[in-house]
């Protein structure tokens, strides 16, 4: 709904306003006091420290950094290159095909992330593709988390690129992979920028299918938050949701702000 008066647009701009600071931000500001704690009894912390925050950068909790991030970064292209050829692909048909077969990319998001995990452990512990133990079981699981929000951008990306453009390249001479390599992919670059960002940060905040499936050695960022707050250390879990929380966004705006310099050059 379109806001047109001055008065209704200010009383909606300071709804949203309200919102979002009571939901985000007044949350990560408890996080972060609560993170910076050497003891929290009271209205206010008792005393300040960033011992926790040392901490969030050695051992464990830097190792679990490290592999939020490989199986993030992993997931994240499988999915986007994935996603591309499946837009690709569907483009060939029609809109109403288009519709019917586009719903099967869609179906792992409406599924909970814990059945996901559940439905995973069991096909793959045992057989022929025995992964349980293993990273790959991981890899597999946030890919099928992620997959349908790949698939969805670029699939947006490719119906707002002209197919006049491809067909003056073809009336030219201009092969297949050529006209792919050289006009389409170059155009499709921005929103294959913004699913990766987007991928990335849904990977790497993952927990309901990780947390059922993750081998030992190889426990992610979010599973390391949430086994130190479950064993009652909310002050080291905090700290290393503050280093989540800042990861993700600063990887998300590098990547948005790259693919807005390809969309405006």
């Amino acid at each position: 709904m379109l806001v047109w008066s001055r008065s209704a647009r200010r009383l909606t701009s300071a709804v949203a306003v309200t919102l979002f600071t009571l939901f985000f931000l007044l949350p990560l500001l408890v996080i972060l006091l609560s993170s910076l704690s050497q003891q929290w009894n009271g209205f206010l912390p008792s005393g300040f420290t960033v011992d926790h925050f040392i901490n969030a950068f050695k051992g464990a909790a830097w190792d679990a950094l490290f592999s939020s991030l490989v199986v993030g970064f992993a997931a994240s292209l499988f999915a986007l290159f994935c996603g591309c050829w499946a837009a690709l692909a569907l483009r060939q048909y029609s809109v109403k095909w288009q519709k019917r077969l586009g719903i099967i990319f869609f179906l792992p998001s409406a599924v909970p992330s814990v059945s996901v995990g559940l439905g995973i452990l069991v096909a793959f512990s045992q057989g022929p593709l025995q992964m349980n133990g293993t990273v790959w079981i991981v890899l597999v699981a946030h890919f099928v988390l992620i997959s349908a929000f790949s698939f969805s951008n670029l699939s947006t990306g490719l119906a707002r690129i002209s197919a006049d453009i491809e067909n003056v390249a073809s009336s030219l001479g201009a092969p297949p992979a050529y006209r792919l390599r050289h006009i389409t992919l170059p155009l499709l670059m921005p929103w294959m920028l913004s699913a990766l960002a987007l991928s990335l940060s849904l990977s790497m905040g993952e927990l309901g299918a990780t947390v059922m499936i993750y081998p030992p050695g190889w426990t992610t960022l979010p599973v390391a938050i949430f086994s130190l707050t479950d064993r009652g250390s909310i002050a080291d879990g905090s700290a290393l949701t503050i280093v989540l929380v800042a990861v993700i966004l600063w990887l998300t705006v590098k990547l948005e702000r790259m693919a807005q310099r390809l969309s405006n050059p």
